[in-house]
């Protein structure tokens, strides 16, 4: 009935009345004299006691514990959880209601810290966002009131700057529009096509499509040798022709003069293939890996704004990738070069 360790209400009121009952024996024994008496005294003292002592407690505590749990939960009771106030809780000691209130403040500090990381990537997000917005804008801005002023007269300067305008306005367009695809994707609004087809002929046509880029390093872009078996695929072709284009952009980009990009393909079991796209460049360091895939994030944003693009690419792929249910990743190792992995459903 009564644990020092964990009292409850009912433990507590025996003692209460044990004690009472005690004190109305030996009280009413000095004074009357009667054992008799005394103990007939003692028994209804105790008796009163206990129920008079227990029904305090037990309000008590059960008015504590209800206003800590409308605390925690900050939401009026149903019926259900009205009766589970008034039913269950009050079985449960206050070391196990205090541990409770540990583990929900716990979890409170756990999510105040995601809620305070969210809060930094979007200040970082909206500050990399007004610059890649401004860049452009600002440089536009320049050409045109350096051709009003008065160098549009020379051909080969209005030429110039009128090419280096159209460049700027083409990376606006390509900015809005990635903000925009990234924007339907997260809102799911983004419909999947899922067909059959074949990632290796896939990979092939994006080879084809990248060549002006491919001759200009005079890289070799390949399947893996072992590689080269049909693997069928079941997905949203143009979606994952656009994660494929953007995968191997990069590699090119950020690939020797003269290097390789190398595309694998395996199944993993037989519900799930495994594409990699590999370039023996530069690499990305360990630390930079967690959050290559966060919008306009750059491992070395000076490099990277000159070499082009508008840092959305790998978010894009991710959104994608995900939305198909499946996973990407990245490995690294500078001076090496770099892996980019993604898995896709069999067809």
């Amino acid at each position: 009935m009564f644990s020092s360790k964990n009292p409850t209400p009912k433990g507590i009121s025996f003692i209460i009345a044990l004690v009472s009952a005690l004190l109305i024996f030996l009280i009413v024994l000095l004074v009357n004299g009667n054992l008799v008496a005394a103990l007939v005294s003692g028994s209804i003292g105790m008796g009163i006691s206990f129920f008079l002592a227990r029904y305090l407690i037990t309000e008590f505590v059960e008015r504590k514990i209800k206003l800590i749990y409308k605390f925690i939960h900050q939401t009026k009771a149903s019926k259900r959880e009205e009766f589970y106030l008034n039913k269950l809780l009050p079985k449960q000691s206050i070391d196990e209601v205090g541990e409770e209130v540990l583990q929900w403040a716990d979890q409170r500090k756990a999510e105040m810290e995601v809620l305070e990381r969210n809060e930094a990537f979007r200040k970082e997000f909206l500050q990399n966002l007004s610059h890649e917005f401004k860049t452009p804008a600002f440089a536009i801005q320049g050409y045109l009131e350096t051709l009003i002023a008065g160098a549009s007269e020379n051909p080969e300067v209005r030429t110039r700057f009128l090419n280096n305008a159209f460049k700027n306005t083409e990376r606006l367009i390509h900015l809005i529009s990635d903000l925009d695809e990234i924007t339907r994707l997260e809102s799911g609004k983004q419909e999947l096509h899922q067909q059959q087809f074949i990632i290796q002929d896939l990979i092939v046509e994006v080879f084809e499509t990248l060549s002006i880029k491919v001759e200009s390093k005079n890289t070799q872009c390949l399947i893996k040798k072992g590689c080269e078996q049909p693997v069928v695929v079941l997905a949203d072709k143009e979606k994952i022709r656009q994660v494929v284009t953007n995968l191997v952009d990069n590699a090119i980009k950020y690939g020797n003069q003269d290097g390789k990009v190398e595309a694998s393909i395996y199944k993993t079991d037989g519900a799930t293939a495994l594409i990699e796209i590999s370039d023996d460049g530069i690499g990305i360091a360990e630390e930079h890996l967690p959050r290559i895939f966060e919008r306009f994030y750059r491992t070395d944003y000076g490099r990277s704004r000159n070499i082009g693009g508008t840092g959305l690419g790998l978010a894009i792929c991710k959104h994608i990738i995900e939305a198909h249910g499946q996973i990407i990743h990245a490995r690294s190792t500078p001076g090496v070069g770099t892996t980019f992995g993604f898995t896709l459903k069999c067809g």
